[in-house]
């Protein structure tokens, strides 16, 4: 307690670093997941999806990104164990948010897309171990994340290659690709909409009051998507439509375009509204054990410049790492189309909506991957880079425990500051 009263002010604006930190670090790896295959399919430059991503993630950030965030991430460690040693919590969430930025930074360098919620909560077990004990972790929750890292990108490739075999079968493998393209463009854009709109309202809009029940929410979403199915079949034939397609093939590719961009700017509204809790969260817990003189509350009311500080953090660490994981999703697992990417951008948006729905642990990053894992795996084994996906996997693999080892050294060295 002594800690808080004499370094209270010193230790917030601290965190506020590290948390900014951790921003930069979800903006360099997790962001440029949502644009990375836009990019790699030649749909957008990389300019043009830093721009659109800043724009979605930032708006997700700042308009949706809630007023109130758990103290302790994901339920992964007891709170109680930390009522009688509020000091401990504040270095410890401290050094979780550092831990887990020097891990997104050393993995954007290397461009590989890891899952930033699974980089906090490997810092969360190591404080918990190295403090409460390993009693104070929920290793249940752990066992989830792990079959996490299998269930989703199977579940995501599958339906990938389903979307792939799809497209192929009704548009681009017949003797008339464009015409095809206009005829069941509508419904592929009816189904991206339908999905997206359940993905922006239980995952994008559920910090602001949008207190929807799941009927009420498909229900919206399937009435918005017969009426994108509607404007898309006169768009589709339009003369405008039609001259901005070059050749039989670039119409066709261009239905996909427009499929994928809007798929990617729904993910990143989404990605910026829930992930930016990974970054803010621990900050938001140290602030309100500062407020409450040493007192740790279970949910917290984050201060006005927390959530901006956040955003400004995701949209910096994008703009100056953001290139090298989305070259990895964009073109480093297997060569993406239009056609591809949308199967893979679609794929992910369903994994997301069928995980959330079931409460199942997912990471957007692992989901995206195994997408595109099956749109290479339906073009044939030859068309993976396997060695790019061998790193990817051995990244998955040691984010857990490389946040776990960053946060004990950290936590180690400030308390040693600190006393």
């Amino acid at each position: 307690m002594e800690i808080i009263q004499q370094y209270g002010t010193l230790l917030v604006v601290i965190t506020a670093v590290f948390g900014f930190f951790m921003a930069f670090g979800v903006g360099a790896n997790d962001v440029s997941n949502a644009m990375g295959t836009s990019v790699g399919s030649g749909t957008i430059t990389a300019k043009q999806a830093v721009i659109i991503a800043l724009i979605f993630e930032c708006a997700g950030a700042y308009l949706a990104g809630g007023e109130v965030t758990q103290t302790i991430q994901s339920g992964v460690i007891d709170p109680a164990e930390y009522v009688k040693m509020p000091e401990v919590l504040a270095l410890g969430m401290m050094s979780a948010l550092l831990a887990s930025g020097l891990w997104l930074i050393i993995a954007s360098k290397f461009g590989w897309p890891v899952s930033t919620t699974h980089t906090i909560i490997g810092a969360m077990i190591g404080f918990a171990c190295v403090t409460a004990g390993a009693h104070a972790v929920h290793w249940h929750e752990i066992l989830n994340i792990v079959g996490s890292w299998v269930i989703t990108p199977f579940i995501a490739g599958l339906i990938a290659y389903i979307i792939f075999f799809s497209t192929q079968k009704l548009i681009f493998d017949t003797e008339e690709p464009a015409k095809n393209a206009q005829r069941f463009g509508p419904y592929y854009m009816g189904l991206t909409i339908v999905i997206i709109s359940i993905v922006t309202m239980t995952k994008g809009l559920k910090h602001i009051g949008l207190n929807l029940s799941v009927p009420s929410i498909t229900s919206i979403s399937i009435l918005i998507g017969i009426v994108s199915v509607v404007l898309s079949h006169y768009y589709f034939r339009s003369e405008r439509f039609q001259r901005r397609g070059k050749g039989t093939f670039g119409a066709v590719e261009r239905v996909f375009s427009i499929l994928m961009l809007l798929t990617a700017c729904a993910m990143a509204f989404a990605h910026g509204s829930n992930d930016v809790a990974n970054a803010i969260g621990p900050l938001a817990a140290v602030v309100s054990i500062m407020d409450h003189q040493g007192v740790v509350v279970g949910n917290v009311t984050m201060a006005w410049w927390i959530l901006p500080l956040g955003a400004l953090g995701i949209g910096i660490g994008l703009i100056v790492m953001g290139r090298t994981v989305m070259a990895t999703i964009g073109s480093g697992i297997t060569d993406l189309t239009p056609s591809r990417g949308f199967a893979a951008q679609f794929a992910t948006a369903v994994t997301v909506v069928l995980a959330s729905g079931t409460g199942l642990p997912i990471s957007t990053t692992q989901t995206l991957v195994g997408a595109i894992l099956g749109i290479g795996f339906a073009r044939g084994i030859a068309a993976l880079n396997l060695k790019v996906i061998r790193n990817i996997v051995v990244s998955w693999v040691i984010t857990l425990p490389a946040g776990a080892l960053f946060v004990v050294i950290i936590y180690a060295l400030l308390r040693m500051f600190f006393h």
